[in-house]
């Protein structure tokens, strides 16, 4: 599996990035290299459920807000900033799917769907693509968020449970069970 590098910090990094945190944290004005650090994966993050550049725009907004309003609250945890603020961009992303009723949005790329079949079925994936298109259709909303999150995004499962407010055990036994739902959607197929 291919993981996207961005998510992924070294110890200097990490530091690095809570130096900026609390200098944002001790004055507002600081906010802005925080803000430019961010903008880019919290959007791509966004529009990656959305598919919306306006709704995404305005989430994004939103999310960016409460990000400064709330910095006082941010407590270091060992994970990166990044992890804290798309935590919030998660649920302003779904407020705004409550509010719009719009319908989530899943954009797959060859590659995504190639991370989700193992190393022995790479050749016969084109055979398997079809059948992997219409067993991910029939993931719920939540199912199909935790399938994004570690194979299309590349995330750990430590991140992707502090994203959702989960313990990092139950996500992977989630995870594990999506994987064995869609195998056996794909052995029906």
């Amino acid at each position: 599996m291919n993981i996207n590098p961005q998510y992924h910090k070294t110890k200097e990094q990490i530091h690095s990035e809570q130096q900026l945190v609390e200098y944002a944290k001790a004055n507002s004005k600081d906010f802005k290299p925080l803000y430019n650090q961010y903008y880019e994966i919290v959007f791509r993050f966004v529009f990656q459920r959305t598919g919306n550049e306006n709704l995404t725009s305005e989430v994004v907004s939103n999310v960016f807000f409460k990000v400064l309003r709330n910095l006082h609250k941010y407590e270091f945890r060992g994970l990166p900033f990044s992890s804290w603020v798309l935590r919030i961009a998660h649920n302003e992303t779904f407020k705004a799917f409550r509010k719009s009723k719009d319908k989530r949005v899943v954009r797959l790329e060859t590659e995504h769907l190639q991370n989700l079949i193992s190393e022995n079925a790479n050749n016969y994936f084109e055979e398997l693509k079809p059948a992997l298109l219409k067993a991910l259709k029939t993931l719920k909303g939540d199912d199909m968020q935790l399938i994004e999150m570690r194979f299309f995004e590349g995330r750990p499962f430590k991140e992707m449970a502090d994203i959702l407010e989960k313990k990092e055990s139950a996500v992977k036994m989630k995870v594990y069970r999506i994987l064995e739902k869609l195998k056996n959607s794909l052995r029906k197929n």
